[in-house]
């Protein structure tokens, strides 16, 4: 194990290297899109401009994968006013927390939202609404305001030519993709519209999830709003990003690899679990979750000082995660985020596993780093370590983690003797149960 540390060392080193170039690339293509956006709300006063974009930045600088960047437009609404009309799961067609946005009878101060080229009446008298705000419509004038704002832009010469082109504005289901040149690199945006509301967040409110992150923080965490964004063309969603980042802040204040962990694991997960993005697979967003969940189930200091040990704890937790395809969201835990039926479970259980048995292969920044080797042959020892009860507190436990994963890494030992070993790590384990109690 000692052997290996360097390597994961280096690994992480190598992913820094690029950090200044990638956030100058970052702001200036940012820029890019809030230029546009000042000129859609000169326009449009509907559609405000975010400029608080720290976290997008501090979130863009932990990822080394190209999947598109959420660049949220608020609307102009007093969202407390609005009307929150929830759906079952059937008319929202298995969506999570989906709701209509309702325009109430008396709508002082939200005349402007009763235009018809974002409002539907409703058809059927109704004591609470008079209509509805639609989402497709609303994304189809954003639309045609962004094309109006890339044309004048141009024209007088507020952006760099070359940077964007209409053409590059793409109306997608849920949002406006955009794509953005900045030096060498295309940086692809998401533009989504938002209602931001205060909503409950019953996981952030009681005490259960104070381990692992600064209990202060979560107090202030928990008192921010969330957003409301398309989940469809008539119904709207709640999305918890803002709030997840937040977290993933909280866990950046405090000592440790917890970050490094998440780094190094989205950059395996894009080229070697998705062949370089070629293939598809997990999302930056099911890693982040698997780190939330990982440092409420390891909230002790020690869990994260080792950088090898902070990169198997959310290993452990994702592999767990896909034996069981389930992987709860860490907000809203009845919310399962492998349900994609465009993900292969059971392939990317074995790409993680094969990662987590030799990390080396995966570990290369450059071909001729390690010469070539094949993985060794995956028994039942082995995988039996990295499927560990989740419902049994001893298994999680600091002291038997590491001793595992000095288990875990010794591959030069057969099979056999590596389920004496683990055998007797669980023995030994029980034992000191024992005594403490």
């Amino acid at each position: 194990m000692a052997v290996q540390v360097p390597l994961w060392h280096h690994y992480l080193q190598a992913l820094r290297s690029r950090a200044a170039s990638r956030a100058q690339e970052h702001q200036r293509a940012e820029d890019v899109v809030l230029t546009l956006l000042e000129r859609v709300h000169a326009l449009d006063p509907r559609f405000l401009v975010d400029y608080s974009r720290d976290l997008e930045a501090f979130q863009f600088a932990l990822r080394s994968s190209e999947g598109p960047l959420d660049v949220e437009v608020p609307l102009w609404v007093d969202a407390e006013a609005l009307v929150i009309e929830e759906v079952g799961a059937a008319e929202a067609g298995g969506g999570l927390g989906c709701c209509r946005l309702g325009l109430p009878q008396e709508a002082a101060g939200l005349e402007r939202w009763k235009a018809g080229d974002v409002f539907e009446a409703s058809l059927e008298g109704s004591a609470r609404s008079c209509g509805h705000i639609v989402p497709s419509k609303v994304l189809r004038v954003l639309k045609d305001l962004l094309v109006a704002a890339v044309v004048y832009c141009k024209h007088h010469r507020l952006i760099a030519p070359g940077s964007l082109s209409v053409d590059s504005l793409r109306e997608e289901q849920l949002g406006l993709s955009l794509r953005v040149s900045s030096g060498w690199r295309t940086l692809h945006f998401n533009v989504v519209p938002v209602v931001r509301r205060r909503l409950r967040v019953p996981a952030l409110e009681g005490a259960r999830l104070v381990p692992g992150f600064p209990e202060g923080a979560l107090r202030g965490i928990a008192r921010q709003e969330a957003a409301l964004v398309p989940a469809s063309a008539e119904l709207w969603r709640v999305s918890t990003d803002y709030l997840l980042t937040r977290l993933l802040g909280a866990l950046g204040s405090l000592p440790g690899h917890r970050l490094d962990s998440l780094s190094i694991l989205d950059r395996v997960n894009h080229e070697s679990w998705r062949d370089g993005g070629r293939s598809p697979g997990l999302t930056f967003s099911h890693l982040k979750m698997v780190l939330l969940w990982a440092a409420a189930l390891f909230p002790a200091p020690e869990d994260w000082a080792e950088l090898q040990g902070a990169v198997y704890r959310p290993l452990v937790v994702l592999l767990c995660c896909l034996a069981t395809k389930n992987l709860p969201h860490f907000l809203h835990p009845e919310w399962n985020l492998l349900q994609d039926p465009g993900l292969d479970l059971g392939a990317l259980y074995q790409r993680v596993e094969r990662f987590a048995s030799q990390p080396e292969a995966a570990l290369r920044i450059h071909a001729t780093h390690l010469g070539r080797s094949p993985p060794p042959r995956v028994g039942s020892g082995l995988r039996a370590l990295l499927q560990l009860p989740a419902g049994e507190p001893a298994y999680w436990a600091t002291a038997y983690f590491d001793v595992l994963l000095d288990k875990f890494q010794a591959f030069n030992i057969r099979d056999e003797q590596r389920v004496s070993a683990m055998q007797s790590v669980f023995l030994k384990t029980k034992a000191l149960g024992a005594e403490d109690r």
